[in-house]
């Protein structure tokens, strides 16, 4: 069945969340980007297709990155940014009214509490932290200064996540009992590279900041960090909030009671120290939700690598990505659904519907559609499946408290010491 006629059969409307509110005219925000990368540039093109801003300041503390990003703006939008390596004297000078936090994960608190508290909204990347009290921290931060913060979790604007929530919603699916997030990447075991000296213009002492001193490694910067424990947490970390995030979506619960992980490396043979295989089970009140990573290609027989599957008593519905959502029921002669997805180049997003529900949200003081709270509650889920992971056996949290319970040295883990200069944030 295709989309269209889905649309006519369930009256499910794809155009529930409008992908450009009509805005008002307003002045030209002053707008910011910490982290001119790869994804930065994906978020700071659709701010500037978006309109209603001047880019004033880019800050990187790789010349490179900074400088490309800088070129590509002119070009784009004629703007003139600025230039800076510190963060926080770019706020210092610039006091921009939009910051767009797009840096490695370490870095995320730090910089999206200094913008919020200088006056600033926030765009920030998921995970919004490294440690479970960094994004207590960050949605504090926001609360009291009364700031808008949008979490980079797109999914909650595709079209085909939207009209999925809605089939998940409608019964259709019956009593879901088990969740299962998954990502299933066949890759090799890599090769290990030899530390090295930083490449000429980056600041390798202001990358690590905050993160435990560590030697410069190709396979660590640009883009590799998400392996690295000391500065990321792995796959569960990168690839499972979105789908956690989709969970907590449909559920009107807001965090698991116990949880249980294991894994290992037991394919990848390089220097990264992040588990490449990984099984965690989350209980929560009325269902299980279970995630698991490996590296083992996907098994001939199945047709999703990467999503959900939601296990439901009339049938089996997979919300997924490149493959759209696809609703399996019980009967053996009944028809499949599936809804294609709509996404965006470069690289299969909606961060442009994202960035405009930012925008509204900020002119209607309206909370955004992923608003850090759910951004927190959905990094916690990642980071309480690492937790478990590192110490060999399952812990109990207390949601409202937000604390593990009867296991100090697993509370211990919610945060970590800052090196040098940086203080934790409160």
């Amino acid at each position: 069945m295709d989309r269209r006629q889905f649309v006519k059969n369930t009256g499910i409307a794809l155009s529930a969340l409008p992908l450009i509110p009509a805005l008002s005219k307003v002045k030209n925000y002053k707008l910011a980007l910490i982290g001119c990368g790869w994804w930065g540039m994906n978020i700071l093109r659709e701010a500037m297709a978006f309109g209603e801003c001047k880019v004033v300041a880019l800050c990187d503390v790789d010349q490179s990155a900074r400088t490309s990003a800088q070129e590509e703006v002119k070009k784009l939008k004629g703007d003139q940014p600025k230039l800076y390596e510190d963060f926080r004297e770019m706020l210092a000078q610039e006091k921009p009214e939009i910051v767009i936090v797009a840096t490695p994960d370490h870095w995320h608190a730090l910089c999206a509490i200094a913008a919020i508290k200088q006056g600033a909204h926030v765009y920030v990347e998921k995970p919004i932290g490294h440690t479970q009290k960094e994004g207590k921290a960050i949605l504090r931060a926001a609360r009291d200064n009364e700031r808008t913060v949008q979490v980079g979790t797109h999914r909650r604007v595709s079209p085909h996540n939207i009209s999925g929530m809605e089939f998940l919603r409608s019964g259709k699916v019956g009593k879901i009992s088990q969740v299962k997030c998954f990502i299933y990447y066949g890759q090799g075991a890599g090769e290990s590279v030899p530390d090295a000296e930083p490449p000429a213009g980056l600041n390798w002492d202001f990358w690590v900041g905050p993160a435990a001193e560590t030697a410069y490694n190709p396979k660590i910067h640009p883009r590799g960090f998400r392996q690295f424990l000391n500065f990321a947490n792995g796959t569960i970390g990168d690839w499972g909030i979105h789908w956690f995030d989709q969970v907590l979506w449909w559920t009107e619960e807001r965090y698991p009671k116990r949880i249980f992980s294991t894994g290992d490396r037991y394919v990848r043979s390089d220097n990264t120290d992040a588990p490449d295989t990984q099984l965690a089970i989350f209980e929560f009140e009325d269902f299980t939700l279970n995630w698991e990573h490996r590296l083992c290609a996907p098994s001939a027989y199945m047709d999703h690598n990467v999503g959900c599957m939601f296990y439901g008593t009339e049938g089996t519905f997979h919300m997924g990505w490149l493959d759209g959502w696809t609703f399996y029921p019980k009967g053996k002669n009944a028809e499949i659904i599936n809804v294609q997805p709509q996404l965006h180049d470069p690289d299969k997003q909606n961060i442009k519907e994202l960035w405009a529900n930012f925008r509204q949200s900020i002119e209607s003081g309206e909370r955004p559609v992923c608003d850090i709270e759910h951004g927190h509650l959905a990094t916690n889920i990642s980071m309480l499946g690492m937790i478990s992971y590192k110490l060999g056996r399952s812990i109990e949290w207390d949601g409202e408290k937000e604390v593990i319970l009867n296991d100090p040295e697993a509370n211990k883990l919610l945060s970590r010491d800052y090196r040098g200069e940086w203080e934790y944030p409160v």
